[in-house]
Formats: structure tokens, sequence, C-alpha cells
């Protein structure tokens, strides 16, 4: 049942009642399309997820890739689910229809990808990863890239990848060390070195694969100014498209992971034998920047996926609560009384509640994020489309570290509620975490986020994309008091909090940014990991606090049906618990923020 993924009146209520996404229908890109047309995209994506992901997710994690003569072995059922993700066009759909996309929001295509995460992470990552590296020729490639590379990779004929990280360099890479030489046929380079951690990066399933690498011109300067990007495929691809030798691409190992087993994760060597060539996308030293296209799509995408790991955890942890009897009441000491279903105790309603803050809150930010890149490509006033971009690149950190670490939360709470059933392999909530803890670490650890926020987002171009976050809480609180003043006030102390934790970030946000001229990067970033939770906390207090005030709008506006009243109030009613339980957090954190404490920075190597 979609249920144990997803609810279809949460995404209903995301798109259509907080996004009013049916008003990107007067972007001319979006004008053939109507809102039946993105329910039928939305219930093809729910069928095949139900029907094609989800009955191997076990599966794919119990039978991990393993390699025989050099080629990687995966499930056969892999390949099946993956072809019907392709031949429903879901790889192409956002893309122009004059090269057989569909022009769709890219908003309904991550409403659409969010059933394809929580059925099986693990299987739907070959065709993400195939996505974002399409996007990234289509964005920087040349016409004979285009041309031979899109179709075949927007069809599911050839799977892309992203190589970045190598040995001796994870997260570093002003340290990659993959070379380049230029051949005698311009925009080829001869490719030799090693990279690691490639999910995807060798299997059968495809006729080719397309890897999108970083890798340092020979005589090129040392950091990542001297990075440039290749596309490298497996196969050559001559100029009419069809595939040629064998082009030195080679798996030297496979990395066996804790969770997203499904996904093949390799050594790559390329050039052992010194006949790799690769195919320059760009310019020459502008690597990083044309990669990032491809890694912050990624980052979202990540995130997406922790949020729907913990979205059908704690569905799949709720219908346990209400199933499993387990226990009395407090005073009720009867043995001879029947037992309670445990989501009568008040501490399975916490871990539920935590739960659902973390599942529902992080979907409505992810649906918002990918609604800003449909503004930021769409919107016919260049500043709005600016705008939306300064407010993508502040939001994007916070969703991928805060909602990922959240998102784990959230798994744990569902294992616990499971008890001794939730850690074994008989319920599903134990893979769920296994699952999601690679998440804090895939597309730039957290800690990494953390400091990208503090360190840039929150300071580029004078601070104007955290400047636009603030208004757009400011506008919900706005909101908000105007609907409980009309009416049902339930919600005009969380306004006044939300208002109160909002001008303290702002401060103590302008007092860590003006310290780094006379502290250094050093002192100021050492908290960067405090200040992305501190902002994570406020930003998930106005993402829900903005799914309340709606939900409390047509609570008055509708002649709802109990199933519809009992959905709204859960809004509300998980708003609140969010507010009493969670935001005060933050005011400890910021406390340590604007104390620009040192302790951590101050430990010395020897006193470990």
């Amino acid at each position: 049942m979609s249920e144990d993924l997803l609810r279809e009146d949460d995404l209903a209520f995301q798109l259509h009642d907080v996004l009013k996404v049916t008003d990107m229908l007067a972007y001319p890109r979006f004008a053939d399309h109507d809102r039946e047309v993105f329910d039928q995209v939305l219930a093809s994506a729910r069928s095949i997820a139900e029907e094609k992901f989800r009955p191997h997710n076990r599966a794919a994690d119990l039978a991990e890739p393993y390699l025989e003569n050099g080629k990687v072995v995966l499930l056969p059922e892999v390949k099946e689910a993956l072809d019907a993700f392709f031949s429903a066009g879901f790889a192409a759909g956002h893309h122009d229809a004059e090269i057989g996309g569909l022009q769709l929001p890219w908003t309904i295509q991550q409403a659409a990808f969010s059933y394809f995460k929580a059925a099986n992470i693990s299987s739907i990552a070959y065709a993400f990863l195939t996505i974002a590296a399409a996007n990234l020729l289509l964005a920087h490639g040349t016409a004979s890239q285009k041309r031979r590379f899109l179709e075949p990779m927007m069809s599911g004929r050839f799977f892309g990848t992203m190589m970045l990280s190598e040995p001796h360099a994870g997260s570093s890479l002003s340290d990659v060390r993959t070379k380049a030489v230029p051949t005698a046929e311009e925009g080829v380079y001869r490719i030799s070195g090693s990279k690691m951690w490639i999910s995807g990066g060798q299997q059968e399933m495809s006729e080719n694969i397309v890897h999108m690498v970083l890798a340092r011109i020979e005589g090129a300067p040392a950091g990542v100014k001297g990075l440039s990007l290749f596309a490298i495929p497996r196969y050559r691809v001559a100029e009419d498209g069809s595939i040629g030798a064998d082009n030195d691409v080679r798996v030297a190992g496979l990395n066996h992971k804790m969770g997203y087993r499904g996904t093949v994760n390799t050594v790559m060597a390329l050039g052992e034998n010194g006949d790799c060539l690769g195919e320059i996308v760009g310019e020459p030293g502008r690597g990083l920047a044309g990669m990032f296209h491809m890694m912050n799509e990624a980052r979202i995408g990540v995130s997406l996926g922790a949020v729907m790991l913990a979205y059908t955890g704690y569905r799949h942890s709720l219908m346990y609560a209400r199933e499993r009897p387990q226990g009395r009441h407090p005073g009720e000491k009867d043995p001879a009384s029947p037992q309670v279903p445990l989501i009568e105790h008040a501490d399975i309603r916490r871990l539920l509640l935590t739960q659902k803050t973390a599942a529902e809150g992080g979907l409505s930010l992810a649906l918002f994020t990918a609604s800003l890149i449909d503004r930021q490509h769409n919107h016919p006033d260049e500043a709005v489309r600016e705008d939306s971009r300064r407010l993508l690149d502040v939001l994007t950190p916070v969703l991928k570290s805060w909602f990922s670490d959240r998102a784990l939360e959230a798994n744990t709470a569902a294992i616990q509620i499971m008890g001794g059933y939730g850690y074994t392999r008989d319920y599903p909530v134990e893979q769920f975490w296994r699952d999601n803890r690679l998440n804090p670490i895939h597309e730039g650890t957290n800690g990494i986020q953390a400091i990208d926020l503090l360190g840039r987002k929150a300071v580029i171009e004078g601070g104007r994309g955290l400047d636009l976050l603030h208004t757009e809480i400011v506008e919900t609180i706005a909101a908000t008091r105007a609907q409980t003043e009309d009416g049902d006030g339930r919600l005009a102390a969380e306004a006044l909090m939300l208002e109160a934790m909002t001008s303290r970030h702002r401060q103590v946000t302008e007092k860590l940014t003006s310290a780094r001229a006379d502290m250094g990067d050093r002192a100021v970033l050492a908290n960067a990991t405090a200040y992305m939770e501190f902002t994570g906390r406020v930003v998930e207090s106005w993402v829900w606090l903005r799914q309340a005030v709606i939900a409390l709008r047509l609570l008055t506006e509708e002649e709802a049906g109990d199933e519809r009243r009992h959905f709204l109030e859960g809004k509300i009613h998980a708003c609140r618990w969010y507010f009493a339980h969670e935001l005060p957090r933050a005011g400890p954190v910021a406390d340590l923020l604007d104390r620009m404490d040192g302790t951590s920075l101050a430990m010395q190597d020897v006193w470990f």
C-alpha cells in the first residue's frame, strides 16, 4: 500500500495547499499541463514504486552486489524496476519537449521521485545519478556530447555517475591527483588515476556508463582551480552514436556498506593500460563549478531520500503502534485487564511526533526547494529568478544537513517504538536506519555543509540569501497572526516564539560574521555545526508554522469530512508539539554561539 510509503493526502496538501503548484501553469513552459496531468504522473510513480521497486527492497539489501569474473552482479529485479522507471519517461520528464521530455515542473518530478525513494532507495539511486549527470551535460556539454549521450541517458540505455573522491582525498577535492594529458584531438584527453566511493561505478544493466570525472590537466595549478571536468564513457561513443571500443575504465574493487547495499559502490581505475580517453566538459580549470551543478542537485536528492526513509519508517512504526498491544495505562495494575495498543502510551506518541515532524517537515521543505528551482528558471521577472537562486543557495545545505540528521533521529525513534522487533530484520525499520546513516556523509558531509552555510551562504552577496529566508519567515508569522486574530487563536504563541527566535538568529549571524575579521575563519567556523543546528531548528519551525496556519485556514473554510479534519488537526498539533519540544532547544545553542565558545578548537591533539 502506498500509505506505507507516503500519505497521498499529505503530498496533495504540500503541492496544492502549501505550494499551489498549479500556479506554475502560468509559466509558458508548463502551459500545456493541468492538475490532471500532474495527478497522472504521481499515480504512475506510485504504481511503479509499489509494484517494481518495493518488492525487492529487502532482497537487494541481503543480496549485496558482488564481482564475478571482473563484472558486477546485481539482482535481476533491479534492472526490471529501472526499465519500468525509464520506460515511463521519469528520467526525461523535466526536459524540453524537443529532446523528448515532458516539460514537467521540477516540483512535480521531485514529488513523483519521493515514492521511489521511499520504496527502494538503493535501486533508484542508479536512475538519479544518471538524471543528475544528464542535467550536467545539458547545462555544460558540447553539442556533440549532448547528441551522443543525452538521449541514451534519458531513455536508460546509458547510465551516469559522478567521480570526485579519490582513495587519499575524500571531501578534499583540492588534493585530486587524477591526471589528464591532451591528445592531438581537440577537447580529448588521456586520463589516468583512481577514484573511490563511486556509486553505480560499474554494472551490467546498461549498454554504457558515462562517468563525470574531476581531473587535473597536466601542468594545471594545484588546488581546486586546477581541476577540470571530463565525460568518460565506459565504452567509447562515435559521432553517430554507435558504441565502440572499451575505454580502459576498470572496477578495482567494491566497497561493502552498512546501508544502500543494493547500490554498488566501487573503487575505479582509469587508464591502467594508458588508453582511457575523456572529453572535457566546459572550460579547463572550471571543473568544480561544472561539477557543482551535479553536486547541488545530488544534495537535494540525498535530502529527499533521507526524508523519505524517515517518512516510510514513520508510517511503518505508526501502523505497528496502532496494532501492537503492550502494557496498560499508569495506575491500571490489574493484570487481568486487557493490554492497550502501544499508541496509547504518551512516550510512544512522543516518538511518533518526533518522526512526523521530521518526515512531513522535511518533505515540505524539499518540495519548496524544488519550487524555487522552477521559479529560478521560469519566472518572467529576473529579480524573482535571482532571489529564488539566492534563497535556494541558503536552504540547500540546511535541507541536506539538518534534515538528514533529523531523518536519522526519526528512524531511531521507529526502531525504539518496535522495541526488540525493531532491531531485527523481521521488520524493515532497521534497514531504513542503516540506509539513512549514509546521508549525513553523502555529497558533502554535514560538517562541510555547516561550514558552507556559515562561511559562505550566510555572507555571500551581502547576506541577501539569508535576508530572503528571514523575510519568508516574517511573512508566515504575519499570515499566522492574521488567521489567529480572525478566529482560532491556537497558533498565536507559536508565531511569537518564532518571531523572537528569528530575531535572535539574525543577531547571532551578524555577530559571527563580523567576528571573522578579528578572530579569523578557523575560530568562528569551529562552531559551524552549532550554527547549522540553530538555523535548522528555526527553518523547521517556520516550515511547520506555514503548514499549520494553512491547515487552520482550511478548517474554517472547508466543510471537510472526518478524515480531512483529522489530517488538518494533525498538522496543527504537530506544529504545536515542535514548538513546545524542539524549538526551545535552539536557545542554548544560540547562547553557545553568542559566547563564541572556543573549547572544541582549543582541545589539543595530545589531550585526547
